[in-house]
């Protein structure tokens, strides 16, 4: 009871203490103005007095220092927000090796290589994507990013019509897209379709016919890299999508051709039965 009655009390104090540090005639007090006899312009020459006082070199890192740290907070891409907050934590360090901050110059001198390394992974990683948009379709660069699962024959990866969450990257074994009749090998992608469809849904059934192992990679982790690589990903992501509609496209034809031809062929044949019956 009497610690909740001290805790009160203190609370109270600290209260009644910062009201009375907020109060306005205490704050003119500290900027060298009379609370009783105060004008707009005796307010103004003491802020620019107070401003000018200020202008030192150390203060003049800090504020460009500043201006760079809220555009990091403006930026959407992580390669500019990256090499803002470089540039920032340099002039941070600067002013306060000026001002002699030890504590504070040696948190952003810190903060240097930290952001210089993750800088150096996004140029990487922004570098294998245009590549891949460019031609190269190995997906060597996207494995790091992805988690090992493996399947025995006859286990389902995903239905027509889940819900997709995931895609996935064939490494060893053989799978079926059951609708299409498609067997993927090694070194296909599978579930690319679902990250793009409205609703995020499966447009097969994929089973496992021979036992295999697979890496898959979920669909947050995809924005995240879409994101971090400079919206290359992305692009590599539709051309690849593309590739794929234009293969099933084909994959269409063919079977409407060989469907076409085997009607012919059996139209045929009863014609040549109807003669032969005639006559």
């Amino acid at each position: 009871m009497n610690s909740n009655a001290d805790l009160s009390t203190i609370l109270n104090r600290i209260l009644d203490t910062a009201a009375d540090n907020l109060r306005i005639g205490k704050i003119l007090v500290q900027m060298g103005l009379d609370p009783n006899n105060i004008t707009y312009d005796a307010l103004f020459n003491r802020l620019f007095e107070i401003v000018l006082a200020n202008i030192t070199l150390a203060n003049m890192f800090g504020l460009v220092g500043a201006i760079f740290f809220v555009a990091t907070l403006l930026m959407q891409r992580m390669v500019p927000l990256r090499v803002a907050n470089i540039v920032g934590c340099t002039f941070f360090a600067i002013s306060c090796a000026l001002s002699g901050s030890v504590a504070t110059f040696l948190l952003y001198l810190l903060l240097l290589p930290v952001n210089a390394v993750r800088l150096r992974q996004l140029l990487k990683l922004v570098k294998k994507a245009r590549n891949a948009t460019q031609g190269d379709r190995s997906m060597e660069w996207l494995k790091p990013f992805m988690t090992e699962r493996r399947y025995r024959r006859g286990d389902i990866l995903f239905r027509k019509s889940d819900a997709a969450t995931e895609m996935f990257l064939t490494v060893t074994g053989k799978f079926l897209a059951k609708e299409i009749g498609v067997e993927l090998p090694p070194g296909r992608l599978m579930g690319e379709l679902g990250f793009l469809t409205p609703n995020n849904r499966r447009t097969a059934t994929v089973e496992c016919i021979e036992d295999g192992q697979t890496l898959i990679i979920t669909y947050e982790r995809l924005l995240e890299i879409y994101f971090q690589s400079d919206q290359q990903f992305g692009y590599y992501i539709l051309v690849l999508t593309g590739q794929r509609l234009l293969e099933n496209n084909h994959r269409l034809q063919e079977s409407i051709a060989r469907l076409e031809a085997a009607l012919a062929q059996e139209k045929a044949a009863r014609q040549t039965a109807d003669a032969r019956g005639t006559a």
